[in-house]
């Protein structure tokens, strides 16, 4: 591996990867408002209006990929996932109704330690 030109590398990467682990907690509640707001949307196994999933869409979207820049490599994966998931439910309007567990096993994997390497 090369080493960097600039001699603070480390310790201004180090710095970064803190500032994305303060807000990855409230990354998670906007995550959990988007589907919130589905859920409400949501109509006996009908999909939510394409605006709302698209918000949720875009929330999974941003921590897919930016995690594991910052060291976050199992919480930018399985965003990644699920984000995929609901592309599908966007595209074809079926599928919602799986969607939702997975977002709130995200949402509980994270909340106990979103820098895990094992996702459970």
């Amino acid at each position: 591996m090369a080493t960097p030109v600039d001699p603070d590398f480390r310790a201004r990467l180090a710095a970064l990867n803190e500032k994305f682990a303060v807000t990855v907690p409230v990354t998670m509640e906007k995550i959990a408002a988007a589907l919130a707001a589905c859920q409400t949307e949501a109509e006996a196994g009908a999909p939510p209006a394409e605006a709302t999933l698209r918000q949720l869409h875009e929330l999974l979207h941003g921590v897919a990929g930016s995690a594991a820049t910052f060291g976050f490599a199992t919480l930018g994966r399985e965003a990644r996932r699920i984000e995929h998931t609901l592309r599908e439910v966007m595209a074809t309007g079926t599928g919602w109704d799986a969607v939702v567990p997975e977002v709130e096993k995200y949402l509980r994997w994270a909340a106990c330690d979103p820098h895990a390497t094992i996702y459970d």
